[in-house]
């Protein structure tokens, strides 16, 4: 089917899909040291466990790359789903100050329970997301005005430098310093299987949900009525996105930290080619994030060897520019 763009979806999924495995294997292949193609596949078909190359590859590169695609896509999926329900074109879980409120929660549970297991450290980044939602409502539900994107995004400002001031000043009591900016940079280069294990089956019910939820999403830019007419429920569609919004935000802070502009970036790029349906710029969003991500994160592996920059600064780099054009376009409306 073609769309109203004039793309057809379905090829364009297919061509992300390709370009995100042929970045997945590059990245695999390259980096402080390069691995042989030949070796690359033996690592595959007859894993080695004398052979150093082979656990480089299987038990350092792969989860550390799989991780930097669980991430791009939660983050970019979140981004999307959070412009449609709040019809905020600047909406992403690290700008609305949802990172920020995982961050916290982070810290807090290093401070407090400082061997909590990776479980732990991951519901209280899923609770510290839901207080910072809560907070950008509560301060943004006021009768006597609407919740125009400034106001919506000004709020996510004000909720993310406190978070972030909150999490600082815990970090300095308890002079959890490096364990903090491990996470606040995004760290990626520490993901290990375990951690992926844990994290996967809520990636993967999240990532269902919000694919399934997707199409009610669309209707929502009609107006609840017109919503309400074709037999959808606005109230549990903007409830179920915000809880998938949550899982998505708050598992990315646990393995990587707080990472802002992906959700802001990928999903207008992917609306040139497939408007406002949300039944494909989620899942378009999801490969268009993961691929983002994996080269984000072999720049900053490569671009200064053989120390690592944070990748978090190297998709700020990308972002900040494009939060000022989109910003200039007119973006932000009062």
């Amino acid at each position: 089917m073609i769309n109203n763009k004039g793309y057809n979806p379905w090829l364009l999924g297919t061509l992300l899909l390709l370009v995100l495995v042929f970045s997945v294997a590059f990245s695999l292949i390259v980096g402080a040291v390069t691995i042989p193609f030949e070796t690359f596949k033996e690592a595959f078909i007859d894993f080695d466990t004398t052979n150093q190359l082979h656990q480089v590859l299987i038990n350092v590169r792969l989860p550390r790359i799989l991780g930097a695609v669980v991430v791009g896509v939660s983050l970019s999926i979140s981004g999307a789903l959070m412009q449609g329900i709040t019809q905020n074109p600047l909406a992403d879980s690290g700008l609305l100050g949802i990172n920020a409120g995982a961050g916290l929660g982070l810290a807090l549970m290093f401070a407090f329970f400082p061997n909590a297991t990776y479980w732990f450290i991951l519901l209280a980044c899923f609770l510290g997301a839901a207080v910072s939602v809560g907070f950008i409502y509560l301060v943004t539900s006021s009768r006597r005005r609407t919740m125009t994107p400034l106001r919506l995004t000004l709020a996510g400002a004000g909720i993310s430098a406190l978070f972030i001031a909150c999490s600082q000043a815990v970090a300095l009591q308890f002079n959890l310093n490096r364990d903090i900016t491990f996470w606040s940079i995004g760290g990626i280069s520490a993901i290990s299987w375990s951690q992926l294990r844990l994290v996967l089956p809520f990636f993967l019910i999240a990532l269902i949900a919000a694919i399934l939820n997707s199409p009610a999403i669309t209707i929502l830019r009609f107006g609840d009525d017109t919503a309400i007419s074709l037999g959808k429920k606005p109230h549990w569609t903007r409830l179920t996105a915000t809880v998938i919004v949550l899982i998505l935000s708050g598992l990315s802070v646990a393995v990587v930290g707080s990472i802002s502009f992906v959700g802001l970036i990928v999903p207008h790029i992917l609306r040139n080619f497939v408007g406002e349906n949300y039944r494909y710029l989620v899942p378009l969003s999801g490969l268009g994030g993961g691929l983002l991500v994996v080269w984000a994160d072999l720049v900053a592996r490569i671009i200064n060897p053989p120390f690592e920059t944070p990748f978090g600064i190297i998709t700020a780099l990308i972002g900040i520019p494009f939060f000022i054009y989109l910003s200039r376009r007119g973006g932000l409306r009062l």
